[in-house]
């Protein structure tokens, strides 16, 4: 089955019932009227099956929409990171060739010279719904490539990953089996407080299958978060870390177990934090996933939190099992398997893997035999249980010694008055790199130094430490080690 047609039954099922509300709520009925429409409206302006469209919104009803309705049309939809420069949004239109762009007018100005390069660009708002009233009747065709959904770019240029209906199916099915526990209930409600851009946007589906009502944040506020969850029986939602500290430092008026389920992923979140955050839910759950292998591809779930947070900390630090459709392996450079408890990287094979990058020979380097290897270190016990220990290029050699950032940030965030913490290698003419920490919050750098003195062993503590206002954040909303570094 398709993700469109998978939309289209829960129509059929759902008809009466709210799907989506961002301040304007539409049913099931009513948003399938819309998706049709707009997929037959784009398909009349000389778009054709397998064209690239650029897609620029914020959180909002007709974010969701032109996604189906892209699908719908065979179209291949390319959603522009807000957080981009202008240069990156020029560079992803000519890498896939675009042909038109559909964006919000709150982005009018910085999309202008971008609109002169293509054959057709749609502003939200009275030209969007015009096309939506106008449409023609006819035949739709649905695709196999529903997206490209391009990298961060941390390593270079961001690369486009191709998406197909398999992988949309695949993350449904590892969605609802190992990080939901099961489809949803329909009476349950799901708040996108995150971007659907990024993680977010995985529950669309499973939360459509189940014809459940999903609100949607245009953007992330703590207290208007903790508000909507109170006075619309919010049940579930999905949050990066960052957000979740926002939320913890918000205790004037803390959520205490309001959620049934507060999932949380895109960067380690340190193991105190996560014993703070079990409070605001029932269940806690972690999932790992990359855009080369769409999420979950492991997960920590509810029951492993609550043991780590009752008798086996070190279970907080791990990512967790694999998901039911995916195979998980950590292998040294030569591709060979390690044993249980060895570092290597983690590779991962299964339907929830790319079919390769859009036009660069990478594809062979980052695919092999099935297997896609995914630049992340980690190791696994004999349970299978993973432990991510760092990307491959941000280990740190001071000295002669290969250094772990993450092993000292969880240290460091161990100190109270530590919002968020990085570590990084920086050139240094006597130690190759030096160890350099940042960090934002109340604490003192004279604390994280004397707690750096009591934890960790000499070559691992930070010759630097900065406090900063705030980090710089790339597209996907973690902090930006390679923005760090030049500043």
């Amino acid at each position: 089955m398709d993700a469109v047609t998978l939309f289209r039954r829960s129509v059929a099922r759902f008809g009466p019932r709210v799907a989506i509300d961002d301040g304007r709520s539409l049913t099931f009925a009513e948003l399938g009227d819309r998706v049709e429409r707009l997929a037959r409206a784009l398909l009349a302006t000389g778009l054709r099956p397998g064209d690239r469209i650029l897609d620029l919104q914020p959180n909002q009803n007709t974010y969701v929409e032109t996604d189906l309705a892209c699908m719908a049309a065979g179209l291949v939809r390319v959603a522009l990171n807000h957080r981009l420069h202008e240069s990156d949004w020029e560079r992803i239109a000519n890498d896939c060739d675009a042909r038109a762009i559909i964006y919000d007018p709150e982005f009018a100005d910085r999309v202008a010279p971008l609109r002169d390069g293509l054959d057709h660009s749609i502003m939200v708002g009275e030209e969007y719904e015009r096309l939506i009233a106008d449409a023609p009747g006819g035949k739709l065709v649905v695709g196999d490539l529903v997206s490209l959904n391009y990298t961060s770019g941390t390593t270079g240029h961001p690369k486009g990953v191709r998406r197909a209906h398999s992988n949309r199916m695949s993350s449904l099915a590892n969605m609802s089996l190992d990080v939901l526990g099961g489809l949803p209930n329909p009476s349950d409600v799901y708040l996108h407080a995150g971007p659907i851009t990024h993680t977010s946007g995985l529950f669309v589906l499973p939360f459509f299958a189940a014809g459940a009502k999903q609100l949607i944040m245009r953007s992330f506020d703590a207290r208007e978060f903790i508000d909507m969850v109170r006075d619309s029986g919010v049940t579930h939602t999905a949050l990066v870390p960052t957000m979740i500290a926002r939320l913890l430092a918000a205790d004037d008026d803390p959520l205490r177990g309001e959620l049934k389920m507060l999932a949380y992923a895109g960067a380690p979140m340190p193991a105190e934090k996560i014993r703070q955050a079990q409070g605001m839910a029932e269940n806690l759950v972690q999932y790992y996933g990359l855009v080369e292998a769409i999420p979950p591809v492991t997960v920590l779930d509810a029951a492993d939190h609550a043991r780590g947070i009752d008798t086996e900390p070190e279970l907080l630090t791990s990512a967790g099992r694999a998901c039911t459709m995916v195979d998980l392996r950590i292998v040294d450079s030569d591709d060979r398997e390690v044993p249980s408890g060895e570092i290597g990287e983690v590779v991962t094979r299964g339907p929830h893997v790319m079919s390769g990058y859009w036009s660069h020979g990478d594809t062979l380097k980052a695919v092999r035999d099935g297997w896609l290897h995914t630049g992340d270190l980690g190791r696994m016990d004999d349970t299978g249980r993973l432990w991510l220990i760092d990307r491959k290029g941000d280990m740190i050699i001071t000295g002669g010694y290969n250094v772990y950032p993450r092993e000292i940030e969880d240290v460091l965030a161990e100190v109270p008055g530590v919002d968020d913490v990085a570590v990084f290698g920086a050139d240094d003419p006597e130690w190759g790199q030096r160890i350099t920490a940042a960090f934002t919050g109340y604490a003192t750098v004279e604390d994280l130094n004397a707690h750096c003195h009591k934890r960790l062993a000499s070559y691992k503590k930070p010759k630097e430490i900065r406090k900063l206002e705030r980090f710089p954040l790339n597209s996907t909303g973690k902090i930006d080690k390679k923005a760090l570094r030049s500043q």
